[in-house]
C-alpha cells in the first residue's frame, strides 16, 4: 500500500503456496499421499519452490502495473482470479480433497516452540519477528526502503529524482509474492491440512490491518512498527469476536465497517494537508 497500490491477489497467493507445499510435503505413510511414488521432500527445496512460484506471480504483478500501466485494483483483481483457478484445477488433479498427513518434521517446522523457561514462543513467531526485522531494515536501511517511500509519495517526482520506478516496483511485487508464499506454505502446517479455499478474504484482513496501522492508501505515509501495531489489533478483534460467540457473518459486516472507518480518517486527514 505504501507505494501507492493494494495486492487483492494476496490471499489467493497464500492459498495456491499452501496447497502445494501440502501435497509435497505428505508423509510417506499416509495412505491418502497424493504421489505415493514420490518421497517427502526437504523443507527447505519446498520453501525455495512456494516463494519462487510466488515470485513469478508479483512480476507478473509487477510487469503489468509498472510497464503496461494497468492500476494495481485491475491487475491484483484480475492476477486473484486467475491464481484461484490455478489452484482449483491443481486441486482437482490431486483429488479435491482436503490435503493432510503431514510429515513430522513439517508439522513441527509450524507448529513447533521454542521454550524460555515457562514461557513457550511459537516457531511461527519467531518466524514473524525475524520477517519484521527484515522488512524493517529494508523499508528503513537501505535505498530500496527509500523508493518504496518516493514512489508512494509522489512517482513522478521520483522519477524525476532517478528512482527507476518500474524495477522498484518490479521488486516490491516479487518480494511481496515470496512473503504470501512462505506464510501460505506455514499456515498449511498450522492448520494441518490446505484446501483451495484456504486464504480466502485474507487480503481483506491484511489491508484492513495496515489501514488500522497508520498506512495511507494516497501511499508514502507508514512505518513497520504502525503495520504491526495494526496486525496486532485486527487479530485480537477476530480472536475476541470469535471468543465472544459473534456469528462469523456478522464478523464480516464488523471487519468491513472498521475499514470504511479507517479509510474515512485517512482520507480527512489527507484532505486537511492539502
Amino acid at each position: 500500500m505504501s507505494p501507492q497500490g493494494t495486492d487483492l491477489s494476496a490471499g489467493r497467493q497464500v492459498g495456491l503456496a499452501a496447497v502445494v507445499a501440502a501435497t509435497l510435503l505428505q508423509s510417506v505413510e499416509n495412505a491418502n499421499k497424493v504421489f505415493p511414488e514420490m518421497a517427502t521432500m526437504p523443507i527447505p527445496l519446498v520453501i525455495l519452490i512456494v516463494c519462487a512460484i510466488g515470485a513469478v506471480i508479483g512480476l507478473l504483478n509487477g510487469i503489468i502495473i509498472a510497464y503496461l500501466n494497468v492500476t494495481p485494483f485491475i491487475t491484483t483483481l484480475g492476477t486473484m482470479i486467475i491464481v484461484y483457478g490455478i489452484n482449483s484445477l491443481y486441486y482437482d488433479f490431486v483429488g479435491a480433497s482436503p490435503i493432510s498427513g503431514f510429515d513430522s518434521g513439517f508439522s513441527t517446522f509450524a507448529q513447533g516452540f521454542i521454550a524460555l523457561g515457562s514461557f513457550r514462543l511459537s516457531y511461527i513467531t519467531f518466524y514473524a519477528l525475524i520477517a519484521v526485522a527484515f522488512v524493517w531494515i529494508l523499508w528503513n536501511k537501505t535505498r530500496f526502503g527509500k523508493n518504496i517511500f518516493a514512489i508512494g509519495g509522489n512517482p513522478e517526482a521520483a522519477k524525476v529524482s532517478g528512482v527507476n520506478v518500474g524495477l522498484n516496483l518490479l521488486m516490491i511485487y516479487a518480494l511481496s509474492g515470496v512473503f504470501y508464499a512462505f506464510g501460505g506454505l506455514l499456515e498449511a502446517g498450522r492448520i494441518g491440512s490446505a484446501t483451495n479455499n484456504l486464504g480466502f478474504m485474507y487480503e481483506l484482513d491484511a489491508i484492513a490491518a495496515c489501514v488500522v496501522g497508520g498506512v495511507s492508501f494516497s501511499g508514502g505515509v507508514g512505518t513497520v512498527f504502525g503495520v504491526v501495531t495494526g496486525v496486532i489489533i485486527f487479530t485480537v478483534i477476530n480472536y475476541g469476536l470469535t471468543y465472544i460467540g459473534v456469528n462469523p457473518y456478522w464478523q464480516y459486516i464488523i471487519k468491513g465497517g472498521i475499514i470504511i472507518f479507517a479509510v474515512a480518517l485517512d482520507s480527512l486527514k489527507y484532505a486537511r494537508k492539502k
